[in-house]
């Protein structure tokens, strides 16, 4: 059982996979950080010095009561809450990596296309005989299988 572990788990595809997830997940980082550090405060600037990440509805108060001036404040007096704010930034964030895999898919299928265009199709080598059917050279003048005369 080891021994098919083993060979599946170094196969290639999953290897391949393996290494898209680990990127991704580096990849989900560098999102946030743009979200966060770069994006929200400049979003939240021109609102009126909004920030995002203090958006949140309390449910139950914690001990001491609120109100809470911030989502930090409130989750440590244990306070049951609903982060919007929070979810805005997920959704932003996840806005951010679709239309950078969109362009990131688009820009590879354009590369594709273009090799495909630069290769020109290949000059036919053989033709089907019309008596019997079968492939013979091109430059044939009879038909090596029924020995029939080629236009």
């Amino acid at each position: 059982m080891l021994k098919e572990f083993r060979e599946f788990a170094l196969r290639g595809n999953v290897m391949d996979m393996a290494v898209g997830i680990i990127i991704g997940a580096a990849f989900s980082t560098i999102v946030n950080s743009l979200v966060n550090d770069i994006l929200m405060p400049p979003f939240g600037w021109l609102l009126g010095g909004v920030d995002f990440e203090n958006f949140y509805l309390t449910i139950n108060a914690g001990t001491p009561a609120g109100p809470y001036l911030s989502l930090a404040d409130a989750q440590t007096a244990g306070a049951v809450t609903i982060n919007y704010g929070l979810f805005i930034n997920t959704i932003i964030s996840f806005l951010i990596v679709a239309i950078a895999m969109f362009l990131l898919i688009r820009s590879i299928n354009r590369l594709q296309a273009s090799e495909d265009e630069e290769e020109p199709a290949a000059e036919p080598t053989t033709k089907n005989c019309p008596f019997c059917f079968t492939d013979i050279p091109i430059q044939a003048t009879r038909c090596p299988h029924c020995t029939s005369q080629l236009a």
